[in-house]
């Protein structure tokens, strides 16, 4: 049987769960997750836990908050002036808008509280500071050339 390794690309399907369940993401009833070994496209362990796999293989896989999304900042949570975000913006508590860093990186924001003269923005990543755990299947592997 050939097994996953560096430099290969491997299709898997997936759920991410929080520890107490609550399911976060699915592969499920969509075409799996293909990704290659050693881009560091997807989290870093969830990558290398593919590493020896042969198609069919399933693994329960936990990932540490530090090892996933990075532990939750309350420096990341910022309130901004209501006049200085566009009226056309969208602002729905819970929504999310895109933003450019003074260095240039695009940042995905939380929107938490609107009111007339304040907007709670959180620069948090959604999961950042929880434990994840993933159940994986490998259904694929593409040899490197």
């Amino acid at each position: 049987m050939t097994q996953a390794n560096e430099g290969d690309t491997v299709r898997i399907h997936y759920s991410g769960k929080l520890t107490d369940g609550t399911l976060f993401d699915s592969s499920a009833g969509s075409d799996p997750l293909e990704f290659k070994i050693g881009d560091n496209t997807i989290i870093p362990k969830l990558e290398a836990s593919v590493v020896g796999m042969t198609v069919g293989d399933k693994a329960i896989i936990e990932i540490d908050a530090t090892d996933a999304y990075g532990p939750r900042l309350e420096e990341a949570v910022q309130n901004v002036e209501r006049s200085m975000i566009p009226d056309e913006v969208d602002l729905t508590v819970g929504g999310q808008l895109q933003a450019t860093a003074p260095d240039g990186k695009q940042l995905i924001l939380t929107v938490l509280e609107v009111n007339e003269e304040i907007v709670k923005l959180d620069g948090n990543h959604p999961l950042a500071g929880e434990n994840l755990v993933f159940d994986i299947e490998l259904v694929d592997i593409i040899i490197a050339a």
